[in-house]
């Protein structure tokens, strides 16, 4: 095998537009514009609140980070430099468990929409949705389990045929509904622009917008693979930034201005939001097939999300943090035993939708405990981009944060700020929760305490025998690369 020369490119490069669309792919997804649209065309104001206050902070630190410490484990191996072993273990803990407690909640969404196309009665069945759940989940788990070459397939295609192609189609027939004059849900002024904020149970919706935009950081990984980072990484995260938050805030607006606010389901608010248009444009045929690709986009978006914590927990594995078994790949490379277990976790968390008879309800709390955990991670990542900036300040970083130090405090102490802020908005319950505020908020202390613990309770079970040869590993996995 002919060897390559020092200056030959780096096989398959990654362009701007590929790193656009991974963040797209990760973040976006139609089924958090009815979470949104229900505050009408305040909506808009926490879109400007987390987009100036947590995406775009989180974008330019993540790039800056990944610039400066292109290692695998992504934010485990940034908060470990900063903060040491423990933290780093921690937080990559946190990325990965918050996913985990999110999946059932995009899951849900995914299994209300493919009902629509054959019985819209199932909506309403917990049993069916608990069922859908579980086979969508281990499905995408069986699909990872072929490598990243049919992963990435199926992510890409779920993004441009589930997302952006009906997220269009249901903002062009949002804005052909206000051209033609038909009357609207929504009055769009100032005055109904700024949210109540008098009350905390109105301002807890922020945490939902906000876990919405979580994810940026998943793509940083890749810096190392992009030409021209200094370049072309902060001209990716623009662009992705700019489809992102056009299609987010337009579809929300799109289901907004149709649905009234009081029949806005958390689940489906999207698909009747299509309805409404389909009946009054005679296009009710169309709704059984926009419902298959609209569930196939949040399906491919699970897809996606599914391996990149696991790898990221898999380098933490690696480094003698997770007992041998779950160090153990397939032929693809693809971390299986720690797949299955994830699985399994998946799989008892789901039944949430057993106990609580109320779908919309167990949807938020499941959201509200993924958003407290994320922000967790979000926290020590905004910490230990501060530290570093004092720590390693000679550390060559392809991508910097305009400002220096000073540019560092203001763009990761806004971010800091307002995840500290969403962190504790997480237990305030929302108005349309159906039980109790001491069950809603003791559900929520006791599940972050639980998963908060379980890292450091691990690290003290910690073995010898837990550590591996690395350096077979990163050769084996190097062979599996050039062979799948």
């Amino acid at each position: 095998m002919s060897q390559k020369s020092p200056s030959a490119p780096a096989q398959r490069p990654l362009n701007i537009f590929l790193l656009a669309m991974i963040n797209v792919a990760a973040i976006c997804s139609l089924k958090n514009w009815p979470l949104n649209a229900m505050y009408g065309f305040s909506s808009l104001f926490f879109y400007l609140v987390a987009a100036l206050g947590f995406f775009i902070p989180s974008a330019l630190v993540s790039a800056e980070l990944a610039s400066g410490w292109p290692k695998n484990g992504g934010i485990y191996a940034w908060i470990k430099e900063a903060m040491g072993h423990k933290m780093g273990f921690l937080a990559i803990w946190m990325q990965w468990i918050s996913n985990v407690v999110w999946y059932p909640t995009t899951l849900s969404f995914v299994a209300i929409v493919i009902c629509q196309s054959f019985n819209p009665l199932l909506a309403n069945s917990s049993l069916y949705t608990f069922i859908a759940i579980l086979a969508l989940y281990w499905g995408a788990t069986f699909v990872n389990f072929r490598g990243m070459k049919l992963s990435g397939w199926v992510s890409t295609c779920g993004v441009i045929v589930g997302t952006m192609i009906p997220g269009v189609f249901i903002i062009t027939l949002g804005i052909l509904w206000l051209l033609s004059g038909k009357p609207i849900e929504i009055t769009m002024s100032w005055k109904t622009f700024v949210p109540d904020l008098s009350s905390v149970s109105g301002i807890s919706y922020l945490a939902g917008t906000i876990l919405g935009f979580s994810g940026i950081e998943m793509s940083a990984v890749h810096a190392r693979d992009v030409v021209n980072p200094r370049r072309n990484y902060p001209k990716a995260i623009l662009l992705s930034t700019l489809i992102i938050l056009g299609l987010s805030v337009l579809g929300t607006l799109a289901v907004a201005i149709v649905i009234p606010h009081e029949r806005i389901n958390l689940l489906s608010g999207g698909i009747d939001a299509l309805r409404y248009f389909f009946q009054a444009y005679h296009l009710e045929w169309m709704m059984p097939l926009l419902s298959l690709l609209i569930g196939f986009g949040s399906f491919s978006a699970v897809v996606t999300w599914i391996i990149g914590p696991s790898r990221g927990l898999l380098t933490a594995a690696q480094d003698g943090d997770l007992p041998p078994f779950l160090h153990k790949t397939n032929s693809y490379g693809m971390p299986t035993t720690m797949l299955i277990v994830q699985g399994f976790i998946v799989t008892v968390l789901s039944s949430i939708f057993l106990f609580i008879p109320d779908i919309s309800s167990s949807f938020w709390i499941l959201i509200a405990l993924a958003s407290i955990l994320y922000n967790m991670m979000y926290i020590m990542m905004f910490v230990a981009a501060i530290m570093l900036k004092y720590q390693q300040p000679h550390t060559p970083r392809p991508y910097a944060i305009p400002g220096n130090k000073l540019g560092m405090w203001m763009i990761g102490g806004l971010g800091l700020l307002v995840a500290g802020f969403t962190f504790i908005i997480g237990f305030f319950p929302p108005s349309n929760i159906t039980f109790s505020t001491t069950s809603y908020v003791l559900t929520l202390v006791l599940g972050t305490a639980l998963f908060a613990t379980l890292p450091f309770l691990i690290l003290i079970f910690k073995r010898s025998s837990w550590n591996i040869d690395k350096a077979k590993v990163t050769e084996g996995e190097s062979t599996k690369e050039l062979t799948s």
